[in-house]
């Protein structure tokens, strides 16, 4: 295959959330895939109550807040709508597709790594130096653990404020039946762990066989190659990030190999 050719005819598998997967299906469409098969793990449901928003004041108030997802800056803008007024010293993102929230959101000055993952985020000036102060955490139960275990053991005091929360589904068996009924071959959109891992247990079998065999996996970091190679994906390509257009690209470097394979 030429290696300027855009690949075509393939599956793109998503992982994204319930409702959340146009932003990737165009990106793998422009990218030559023919279908996309959505394997949702979970629903996103904001916080509405007193307690979620008595404890976003307090994370706002820390000398930096880190919102760890677009999901955390729309469930906050709920709770408090004048957000951008508020008094955050120092306002973090983890990767790009945040910083767009809260510039959505109409917060100036926000920063967000350009290695767009927990590790990139760990790796800004503004959370080196931690001992004895407090940094708040907008995000929701689960995921993410290693921002906040390595804050801790920088010595930060962690304010976290869970704005929303993930409800886990199901995977249907008509989801299945659909991707064993799509064009080969099937690539995986992998920038979740937790995702990966919720969706690979609930796989009959026989499906984890034929996804070692023949899935590809489009990684969104280093960490998440490893941990789909330790399932036994074999055919993994690391993305230059998690945006949907770098997943997508990176079907240029791995359907090659596949073929190949």
């Amino acid at each position: 295959m030429n290696q300027h050719a855009k690949p075509c005819g393939w599956t793109l598998v998503s992982l994204r959330p319930q409702g959340q997967h146009a932003a990737l299906r165009q990106a793998a469409a422009a990218a030559g895939a023919v279908a996309t098969v959505a394997l949702a793990p979970w629903r996103l449901q904001r916080c509405t109550d007193e307690a979620a928003r008595t404890s976003l004041h307090a994370a706002l108030r820390a000398h930096a807040t880190v919102f760890t997802s677009p999901a955390a800056v729309v469930a906050a803008q709920a709770l408090l709508p004048g957000l951008p007024s508020c008094d955050a010293q120092q306002w973090l993102a983890v990767g790009e597709g945040t910083l767009r929230a809260l510039q959505r959101a109409g917060v100036q000055g926000a920063q967000a790594p350009a290695r767009m993952d927990s590790e990139g985020l760990l790796a800004l000036p503004a959370l080196q130096q931690m001992q004895g102060r407090q940094i708040g955490l907008v995000t929701a139960p689960g995921g993410r653990g290693l921002i906040a275990a390595s804050l801790q053991q920088r010595g930060a005091q962690l304010v976290r404020a869970n704005v929303y929360q993930r409800t886990p589904l199901t995977l249907p068996p008509r989801a299945l039946a659909r991707l064993s009924h799509s064009p080969q071959p099937w690539l995986l959109a992998l920038s979740s762990g937790e995702a990966l891992q919720r969706v690979w247990e609930q796989l009959p079998l026989p499906w984890q066989s034929r996804w070692r065999r023949g899935m590809g996996v489009l990684a969104a970091s280093a960490r998440l190659c490893e941990q789909a190679q330790a399932l036994g994906l074999a055919h993994v390509a690391q993305a230059e990030g998690p945006m949907p257009a770098q997943l997508a690209a990176a079907a240029q470097q791995l359907l090659p190999r596949l073929a190949r394979s």
